[in-house]
């Protein structure tokens, strides 16, 4: 079977979603399919790569800066191109796993059958997060139209210019609300957890009939000793969805009980200045630019749990996966599909998401366990969510679906 990957962004690139595709891609092309996958080409890269079943074209779609969601769209001529009818002509399945909804359209003018991979909220939501800012809360989606306020606030949190806030107000309140009617479209729609797939329907019944729930593959991550060090890490950056405010808060409160100053490993944090620096010192927080591979594995190496301290519904975030993979604590918002991932780990202590007391009194608790009892539970955690989550299972799962599409 040939499956035809339209991709913006590829791994390393992008994020959860990117490694998703990129561990699907390889599982597939194992399994004997034929992959190819388009993609953005950066700057260092080569135009083609091949692997056995799987082929990469790199094409020059936009420039690193630019936003991939809208960006991805514009190019029509890429859609209309020789090479592209080639591949659609080649296709037996077309996969859109994240933003390029218009070759949706293409492919279906082409007859060929189409399966969508939602990794967030995109069909009900155009900034994909169904998170109203402004109101500190779950969308409600009371109102058919994602509100000014809501995305702009977000914009402004994110500390984007006025321009650039403005630019998406305006082009997620008018063409955003076309995604979920072209992701209709498809033949098969998948969400990467229940929780996910229960918010999307809620808010869409036109998607119902056509969702398929499949856990996202386990990334190769082996266990890390824990050798160093009795710290927590925190991966989400300065991020207000990621939840950084709540711990900031929780981490302020177990100071004020605590005699031993906390220590809390922080990544993806940049352009700060050194007064902010040393506030977050002060709460025992200590910031890390954006991180190789090699030196996530050392940080690992000093932590004993991971803090995932997220207000949005993240539908299955690889963080919390990779977490337990490495053989860690996971302290965690009971939000979206987190409960899913975990339940069963013995290792694993959610709360209620923006409950910093609640987080403060998880951290306190790990933070009293003695680095033996970490690591047996932290083995406990990998040995179950790898069977929890077999990759063979998964891929056979995929490959159904696309065989169910096809007849």
């Amino acid at each position: 079977m040939n499956i035809l990957f339209l991709s913006e962004l590829f791994y390393p690139h992008g994020g959860g979603a990117e490694l998703a595709t990129y561990l699907y891609a390889n599982l597939l092309s194992e399994a004997g399919f034929n992959i190819i996958v388009v993609t953005n080409r950066f700057i260092g890269e080569l135009g083609v790569s091949r692997s056995k079943n799987l082929t990469v074209y790199r094409l020059p779609l936009f420039k690193g800066t630019e936003s991939v969601k809208y960006s991805i769209l514009r190019r029509v001529d890429v859609l209309f191109s020789s090479f592209m009818k080639k591949l659609m002509k080649w296709a037996n399945v077309v996969y859109v796993p994240r933003f390029w909804f218009s070759a949706i359209l293409l492919a279906k003018a082409y007859k060929k059958p189409v399966v969508t991979h939602v990794h967030d909220y995109i069909p009900i939501c155009p900034l994909s997060n169904l998170y109203d800012v402004s109101k500190d809360a779950i969308c409600d989606r009371k109102n058919a139209f994602c509100s000014v306020n809501c995305i702009y606030a977000y914009e402004r949190n994110g500390r984007r210019s006025l321009k650039a806030a403005l630019k998406s107000v305006l082009l997620n309140s008018s063409f955003g609300w076309y995604f979920g009617r072209v992701v209709g479209l498809s033949n098969a729609v998948i969400c990467v957890s229940k929780a996910q797939r229960d918010l999307i329907v809620k808010n869409c019944a036109l998607l119902r009939s056509k969702i398929h729930v499949i856990y996202n593959p386990l990334p190769e991550t082996s266990r890390i000793d824990m050798d160093i060090g009795d710290d927590l890490g925190y991966f989400g950056g300065p991020s207000y969805m990621k939840g950084f405010r709540v711990l900031c808060k929780a981490a302020a409160y177990v100071n004020q009980v605590k005699h031993k100053p906390l220590r809390i490993r922080a990544t993806k944090f940049s352009g700060f200045n050194k007064q902010v620096g040393k506030l977050l010192n002060e709460l025992g927080i200590f910031a890390y630019g954006k991180l190789s591979n090699d030196e996530y594995r050392d940080l690992y190496k000093r932590i004993k749990a991971v803090i995932v301290p997220s207000v949005w519904a993240e539908p299955l975030p690889y963080v919390v996966t990779e977490a337990i993979m490495s053989g860690r604590l996971v302290v965690a918002s009971s939000i979206g599909g987190i409960p899913e991932q975990v339940t069963g780990c013995k290792g694993a202590f959610l709360f209620d998401a923006g409950d910093y007391r609640r987080l403060a009194e998880s951290i306190l608790y790990v933070e009293g366990l003695s680095r033996e009892k970490a690591v047996e539970l932290g083995v406990k955690n990998r040995e179950f969510v790898v069977k929890k989550f077999n990759n063979e299972e998964i891929a056979r799962e995929f490959s159904n679906l696309l065989n169910e599409v096809i007849d």
